[in-house]
């Protein structure tokens, strides 16, 4: 009986498999290092993306605070508010931020008719080049 179709066992076609398999865990592990690289690079590439973002909620959040001190003043507060006091008279509604995004208290000035919110920035340190705000100072 002449059978055309040869097992595939033989010594030769046996390396060839090992071969085949062996490549397709290299060609994997390739894969797996390109992913990891180009993550990397999209995380570098966002990563400040976010520190931007948190300064710029900071100054949203440091603007409606002191919209909120101005209805204050305006509607016959007593002296500068700190947050709390802009809560309790309503000024500034329940939710809205009274920390920075760092999660540092807003810290009000009022001089005159200047009203200054400032956030301590990223460093959390008042008075360094980081500093987020507001009035005279912060813009």
């Amino acid at each position: 009986m002449n059978n055309k179709h040869t097992p595939l066992r033989t010594p030769q076609h046996q390396g060839r498999r090992r071969k085949r398999q062996g490549m397709t865990l290299i060609e994997i592990m390739i894969v797996v290092i390109i992913m990891a690289m180009i993550a990397t690079a999209v995380g570098i590439a966002v990563l400040p993306q976010f520190s931007k973002a948190k300064v710029k909620q900071a100054q949203s959040d440091a603007a409606t605070i002191q919209s909120a001190v101005e209805l204050y003043l305006a509607s016959g507060g007593d002296g500068c508010p700190t947050v709390e006091e802009l809560v309790a008279s309503k000024e500034l509604k329940k939710g809205t931020a009274t920390a920075d995004p760092w999660g540092n208290d807003f810290d009000i000035e009022c001089s005159g008719d200047d009203i200054t919110v400032m956030s301590a920035g990223p460093d959390g340190q008042m008075g360094s080049d980081d500093d987020v705000g507001t009035g005279a100072s912060g813009e």
